[in-house]
């Protein structure tokens, strides 16, 4: 089943003119012969396809609208009703919501039972659109994982409050 997956993919990406035939064949080949886990990521790791013809592609083979994820804030309080682990077991991460509907960007927006899974968690209407999963991951890694550059405002602040002493300035001291 897996093998139809990247057959149709590349399809797609020959008549988008991403790739050609023969690239076609041997990306195949070179993926079913690689360590790699996943065909997309292997595509885009490897350097032979754009993010964005890629996207294109699982858009259309999806059917469903695709969205890159790479550089988008997402709402903290939808995430937070998903397990950071849920998330990315599935390669998925909730984009908007209103009262009625959520939207969810899912690496495979068919996966068998995922729409039952989440509904575990949310009692929204779901409506999908495809992502590539190693953003998707990263985003959902980024909001649960404090990042090395962000500030502990705590901290920062106790650090503020002890770092200007002003007695230990010469030009206060008279004489």
């Amino acid at each position: 089943m897996k093998h139809a997956f990247e057959n149709e993919l590349t399809t797609i990406l020959v008549d988008h003119h991403a790739i050609s035939q023969k690239e076609a064949i041997a990306l195949e080949y070179a993926f079913y012969q690689s360590d790699a886990d996943e065909f997309e990521d292997f595509l885009l790791e490897e350097g032979l396809v754009a993010e964005n013809d890629l996207l294109q592609a699982l858009s259309q083979y999806y059917k469903v609208q695709a969205f890159d994820v790479v550089g988008n804030f997402f709402h903290r309080l939808l995430l937070k009703k998903f397990p950071k682990g849920f998330l990315l077991r599935h390669g998925i991460i909730p984009l908007d919501a209103d009262n009625e509907s959520i939207i969810i960007i899912a690496s495979d927006p068919d996966a068998l039972g995922l729409t039952e899974e989440i509904a575990h968690y949310v009692s929204y209407d779901i409506y999908f659109m495809v992502g590539i999963r190693r953003d998707i991951c990263d985003a959902v890694k980024e909001f649960y994982d404090p990042s090395d550059t962000e500030v502990n405002v705590d901290k920062k602040n106790a650090e503020e409050d002890n770092y200007f002493d002003i007695n230990n300035f010469d030009f206060w001291q008279e004489g």
